[in-house]
């Protein structure tokens, strides 16, 4: 009885080429697994893809809630945004598209399972540092990284393989971007990103939106509410976190919303760059942060941005299924007991401009914050306050001034 192995399935051309490739090098038993994130159309055909290509059976599996709900929500809670600018949205998939993979590799009794990242990303740590954490004992497969079996380094490499398996396949030889697409967000990396010189072809190049200069000319205002942390809905309709997501992305996309140029810094040591696209993600962040503005103390704001910026790292470097996630999260959760409210905002051309907040737990108190006299707040105890936090620079001084006159 031949061996099993679950391959983490996109239908594209890689992945579809990888099917033969495992029958032919390692007689396995080839099951595919597409992951829906929120592809959309992407899995269009998938089935017969699949099946024509050796694979003897296809799951699909639709996590797009608990994507939302387990993955996404902690990290928008937690302010996660990488080096100032990505927010994540490869990054928060790749761990629970690993927990499913093993599940269906459990449920087959596979031995292996095999994906379809290359040697230069990060992905394939973020897939495997996922398998190894929930099912240490399977073997993982990476043919991009087996240059002494996998001798395929173009499309037209890969087209030709599968014609000489008798596969044709609707992919032609033509360029385009590299693509990754979810609920959250699509990223784009190659053509003239490859170049940090070069200005992207936005026309082009995006999926979900228009560039600010093409949005329209009239802003539009959109209401939000929020319980403990959690959109409930937007503008006066109730929807569960994915609907809220689509809608958002929906808004966001047509008034030119969250589109990111960025070089960063991959985890395998090489800079990278990239345009991402996450309007809903976008204004999803922003309206959290309004509402946090009002219900968290200082100190605790101060804390969060620290930690928000370590589960940034955390889940950009795969580590999901770590105690310190768990540690950070439950710390996250802990401050989103009163994040309660409304969030009112106008979108205008790439801007999301706030238009007022509100929540039963605000500490704004209009009678302190006043620049007029009067209510809890003394003018007088700003004095003495000032004498003890200047203290020590003040003893500094005095003693540098004492040194300098007795030269």
């Amino acid at each position: 009885m031949k061996e099993k192995v679950i391959l983490a399935y996109s239908g594209g051309l890689d992945t579809t080429a990888i099917i033969p490739w495992l029958k032919e090098n390692f007689d396995y038993e080839v099951i595919c697994c597409c992951i829906d994130c929120g592809q959309g159309n992407e899995l269009d055909g998938l089935e017969e893809r699949s099946k024509l290509s050796g694979a003897a059976k296809l799951y699909i599996e639709d996590i797009v809630d608990e994507f939302a709900e387990e993955y996404i929500m902690p990290c928008v809670q937690a302010g996660a945004v990488y080096e100032h600018k990505y927010l994540l949205g490869t990054s928060m998939a790749r761990p629970v598209i690993a927990k499913r993979l093993v599940e269906i590799a459990r449920k087959e009794g596979a031995t292996a399972i095999c994906h379809g990242a290359t040697g230069k990303g990060n992905d394939q740590i973020r897939f495997e540092l996922g398998i190894k954490a929930l099912a240490p004992d399977l073997k993982i497969i990476a043919p991009w990284r087996m240059t002494d079996l996998w001798t395929m380094q173009s499309r037209e490499d890969e087209i030709a393989y599968c014609k000489k398996h008798g596969i044709d396949l609707p992919f032609d030889h033509s360029q385009s971007y590299s693509r990754d697409r979810n609920l959250w967000h699509i990223s784009h990396e190659g053509l003239e990103l490859e170049d940090p010189a070069s200005e992207p072809n936005y026309d082009h190049m995006l999926v979900l939106g228009v560039t600010p200069e093409k949005a329209p000319d009239e802003g539009e205002y959109v209401t939000m509410t929020f319980e403990k942390g959690i959109p409930t809905s937007v503008n006066g309709e109730n929807m569960k976190v994915a609907d809220i997501i689509r809608k958002l992305n929906e808004l966001g996309g047509k008034h030119g919303i969250g589109i990111v140029d960025i070089v960063e810094n991959r985890v395998v040591g090489m800079k990278s760059r990239g345009v991402y696209e996450t309007p809903g993600g976008t204004i999803l962040m922003e309206a959290h942060d309004q509402l946090e503005e009002l219900v968290l103390d200082r100190a605790t704001m101060e804390t969060k941005k620290d930690l928000g910026n370590k589960m940034a790292q955390i889940v950009y470097e795969g580590k999901w299924f770590s105690p310190l996630r768990e540690a950070v999260q439950a710390f996250v959760e802990s401050t989103q007991r009163y994040v309660t409210g409304e969030v009112k905002f106008k979108l205008y051309k790439g801007n999301i401009i706030k238009a007022g907040t509100t929540s039963p737990y605000s500490l704004y108190n209009e009678s302190i914050a006043s620049f007029t006299t009067g209510g809890l707040y003394d003018h007088h105890d700003a004095e003495g306050f000032i004498n003890l936090f200047g203290l020590s620079t003040k003893v500094r001084a005095m003693k540098m001034q004492e040194t300098e006159a007795a030269k």
